[in-house]
Formats: C-alpha cells, structure tokens, sequence
C-alpha cells in the first residue's frame, strides 16, 4: 500500500510539473489536494507524511473521523462535497475553506453560523461550468450574481471557484470548462468587490489536469490515482441526501 502511494504521488508531481514547464508556469502556482472519500484514515496519514498538506473531503461523517485521526499532522482542509445547510455547523469545526457554495441561501446560513461562533472562513463558489444535472454548482451565467451577493457577508471571503470539468475523451469539451471557470474569474475580479479575492481556480483531477494547468488551476483535487480504486460509485459522492 504505501510503495503505490509514494509512487502514484511522484507521478502525479510529475505531471503537474511537466504541465507547468509546457504552459510557462511555476509550479508553485500550482498546488494537489488530495481528495480523501472513502480514503482509509492511515492511508491518508502515510500520504501527509510524504509531505503532502493539502486534503480535501465530500463526506460530513467520513470530515470528523478522519480530522480526528490526522490531527497531528494538522493539514489544511477543505470541504469540496455538495453541503446541506444543516452540517454547516459541524464542517466549521474542521475546515479552513469550503469550495462547494453554490446557491445563496447557503451562503446566507454559513454567514449566520460564523456570526454566531465568531468566526471567519474562505470559500470558493462552485460552478457547473458543463451544465450537467448530475453535477452540483451554480450555472455560469448566474455566478457573478451569486458572487456579488455573497461578498456582502464580511465574515465570508471569495478566495477562488470550483469546477468539476465534463467527463470526456474529447480534451476540448473539457478545455471548454476550464476556459469558461477563467473568464468568469476575470469578470468577477474587475468587479473590486468587498471580500472577493479570487486568487484560486480549483479545477482539474487526475483525468485532465494538464489541461486545466494550461487554463490556469491553482489547485487539482486527485484521489483515486494516488490512494487505488474506490468501492463506492460516483452517486454516492454526489447523493444530497447523503
């Protein structure tokens, strides 16, 4: 188990660093997060050993077990699933930024829960820049809406967007996404809009990342080709009412 993590991370760096050499970026603008679903805790630790400090989760119930387990290594977390406004309160308890807002009655609870605890927190909005019903996230033409009615919570910052590109062979549908995620970026970046910083463009797994390096990710979410196959299907990552 851990030769096969530490060789599926080196190859995994190794694209990412070869895709920015080819789009003439550094590879510090660049970072991997592991995506953790249904990843084992030990795995997940032996993983942050090798030097990574980056996870990201989908699961409310699988965050508190497995934040507990690693605390010692205390990583940066993010919550990357679709999230229900009634587990806000328990994902605050772990996580230093959300990327799954998507629709503004979220952002409204999220922003009433902080103000209650005292707290502050990054997010990134999510977009569905493929327009498929099975994937979660805000439609294009109504992210920069949603952009400017969130960046009025004060404890809400607007780090970044999140996409999850279209699942297919053909790299230019999915170079479409990633193209769509940026000019959204710059749209809303021209804006100067209070608590909106748009730094970060999390787009781009293990499938296509050199793509989205070359369309300007800042962060690449990858679990399945560093920790092995899972053993759920994709329904249960996306299932609400999970």
């Amino acid at each position: 188990m851990s030769r096969h993590i530490i060789e599926n991370l080196q190859t995994i760096h190794s694209r990412i660093s070869n895709a920015c050499e080819k789009s003439n970026r550094d590879i510090s603008e660049v970072r991997l997060l592991l995506a953790t679903k249904t990843v084992d805790s030990d795995k997940i630790l032996f993983a942050l050993e090798q030097g990574e400090n980056l996870i990201g989760e989908n699961k409310v119930q699988e965050l508190t077990q497995k934040c507990t387990a690693i605390a010692q290594m205390n990583p940066e977390v993010h919550f990357i699933g679709h999230l229900q406004s009634n587990k806000i309160k328990e994902v605050l308890k772990w996580v230093t930024c959300i990327q799954s807002i998507d629709r503004y009655e979220l952002a409204e609870k999220l922003y009433q829960r902080l103000k209650f605890e005292k707290k502050e927190i990054d997010i990134y909005v999510q977009v569905n820049t493929s327009y498929e019903e099975s994937k979660f996230g805000v439609a294009p033409e109504n992210a920069l809406d949603l952009i400017k009615k969130v960046s009025k919570f004060n404890n809400i910052h607007i780090k970044g967007l999140m996409t999850i590109g279209l699942f297919s062979s053909e790299p230019e549908k999915v170079r479409k996404c990633f193209k769509l995620l940026k000019s959204i970026q710059e749209e809303a970046t021209a804006l100067q809009l209070p608590n909106v910083d748009l730094k970060e463009l999390s787009m781009g797994m293990s499938g296509d990342l050199e793509i989205a390096i070359q369309e300007g990710a800042t962060i690449i979410r990858v679990g399945t080709a560093i920790f092995g196959e899972r053993i759920y299907p994709d329904s249960y990552y996306w299932n609400e009412g999970k």
